[in-house]
């Protein structure tokens, strides 16, 4: 599952930032960012200018083709920001932009936050380069902190940039493709500061109605079916996630001694490597879940899972309440001024019906059965 973490702001609030931070490791980090952000927007020229260039191959010009199509969709159709974002394109030649670091207590699923003076606080910290993120990562796990490195194909700035269509996911079948420009865009038009969950969760709903709507319009019987295998496999992947993680919640939680609980926790992770290797048989050996398993598995894996579906029901269901995506965005943005306790609190009411719908369907499933 493609996890996908923001770097919002960072690069426009580099020399404010590093003003009000002290200490050179702060100021450093800082710099990469604005000179990673810097490259980026350097290197990305306008689709139109790729499409003309005779250098450009015939696959690329066709997927950058179908993105034009998707970014007329977005502000036409689903009311997105129309703005210079997806209309230029950068090959970076390697294959994220960005590395995260995400840590968490070796006992713990609660994430260590960072806090960056116009971003807020976040769960990670990005680098451009691999080899930054992983001396950052040894530094961490030297504090005892157990340490995830995820790459990155696409971040939002906010609207601060007019962020480029990248080579790091340009490729994607055009159904993910669609579902990734509507998910970052969706980060353009509501925000609020230090709510990872309320920010992902609406961009997630954002991208699925997004999608839908999009397959409706443009998608034939191939497409269609390619992303229903992807989104399947994505729901499988996550329910076992899911599973693990309140599993390995119940023994933090528990009564029981610190060597006890590291002595489960082991035990947990292999099963969930295990119950991986049942679940990829069933999707015929696909391995597009793979790359999550290739450091040693640990609490920083699971520590933002919910970050990205807990509140996407509520959405949902405040979508069908105002019934119409502009009254949506508006409630939403509405929603993002509030207190944090509160808007949580507003989601999860608004979420709960979609679930006990869920629930009884299941029940009336297994009753039939």
């Amino acid at each position: 599952m493609k996890i996908r973490y923001r770097t919002a702001l960072l690069a426009s609030a580099a020399i404010l930032a590093a003003g009000l931070s002290g200490g050179c490791a702060q100021l450093g980090y800082y710099m990469q960012a604005a000179q990673g952000q810097y490259s980026l927007m350097a290197q990305a020229r306008p689709i139109d200018d790729w499409l003309a260039d005779p250098a450009t191959g015939d696959k690329l010009k066709t997927k950058l083709q179908r993105v034009k199509e998707i970014r007329r969709f977005a502000a036409a159709e689903l009311e997105l920001p129309d703005n210079g974002s997806y209309k230029f394109y950068a090959d970076l030649k390697r294959p994220f932009v960005l590395w995260n670091v995400v840590a968490a207590p070796a006992l713990s699923l609660e994430p260590t936050k960072w806090c960056f003076p116009i971003a807020g606080c976040v769960n990670y910290r990005g680098y451009y380069s691999k080899e930054a993120a992983q001396a950052f990562a040894g530094e961490l796990r030297g504090q005892g902190l157990d340490v995830q490195i995820g790459g990155v194909p696409a971040y939002s700035t906010l609207g601060w940039f007019n962020d480029p269509v990248l080579s790091t996911f340009i490729q994607y079948p055009d159904g993910e493709l669609a579902r990734l420009v509507f998910h970052e865009l969706a980060h353009q038009v509501a925000y609020a500061k230090d709510d990872s969950q309320f920010n992902e969760s609406f961009a997630v709903a954002v991208e699925e109605v997004g999608v839908e709507r999009w397959m409706a319009r443009f998608g034939d019987e191939k497409m269609r079916r390619a992303y229903a295998d992807y989104e399947s496999r994505k729901k499988d992947f996550l329910a076992l996630l899911l599973k693990y993680r309140t599993e390995l919640k119940a023994n933090y939680d528990s009564d029981a001694a610190d060597a006890e609980k590291l002595k489960t926790k082991a035990a947990l992770f292999q099963s969930l490597k295990d119950d991986y290797q049942v679940l990829k048989a069933s999707w015929g050996g696909y391995a597009g879940y793979d790359r999550w398993f290739a450091e040693p598995l640990s609490n920083a894996h699971l520590a933002s899972i919910a970050t990205y579906h807990d509140f996407v029901p509520g959405f949902r269901s405040l979508l069908r309440q105002e019934k119409s995506l502009s009254a949506f965005y508006a409630a939403v943005k509405h929603m993002a001024a509030e207190d944090k306790s509160q808007r949580h609190q507003q989601l999860a009411d608004l979420g709960q019906p979609a679930r006990m719908a869920s629930d009884e369907s299941q029940a009336a499933a297994t009753r039939q059965e």
